[in-house]
């Protein structure tokens, strides 16, 4: 049986991205970074991250993959990326925009390695 795994795409690091963190769109084409609060998140790096700038990086742009979660959150939640590129619940505020990167197929806590179903777009509170 072939097993489908998805759309994954090589970029170069701006700097340290961890693995199973959500990666966002660096400052020139072909380059990516750890997303932090309120980036357009790319998607996930997978089992391999980077130590540093200028390394190669696989980024998961679809599918249900593994992140590590920043703190509690349930299943079906909608995500977004705190500041160290971690899962969490996007929670914005009345009329605030938060890019999220799709909703939680797994719950836990901080710290915990989780899924989330890949689809990237904005909510507004």
């Amino acid at each position: 049986m072939q097993q489908h795994v998805g759309l994954i795409k090589n970029f170069t690091s701006e700097g340290t991205i961890e693995k199973r963190r959500f990666a966002t769109f660096g400052a020139a084409e072909g380059k990516v970074k750890r997303a932090g609060i309120g980036d357009p998140i790319l998607g996930t790096t997978a089992v391999m991250g980077t130590d540093g700038a200028d390394q190669r990086v696989d980024v998961c742009m679809d599918n249900i993959r593994e992140i590590v979660f920043g703190g509690t959150v349930e299943f079906g939640d909608p995500l977004t990326s705190d500041a160290q590129g971690r899962a969490i619940k996007a929670e914005p505020a009345a009329g605030v925009n938060v890019p999220i990167a799709g909703r939680a197929m797994s719950a836990g806590v901080l710290g915990v390695i989780g899924h989330v179903h890949l689809n990237p777009s904005v909510m507004q509170g």
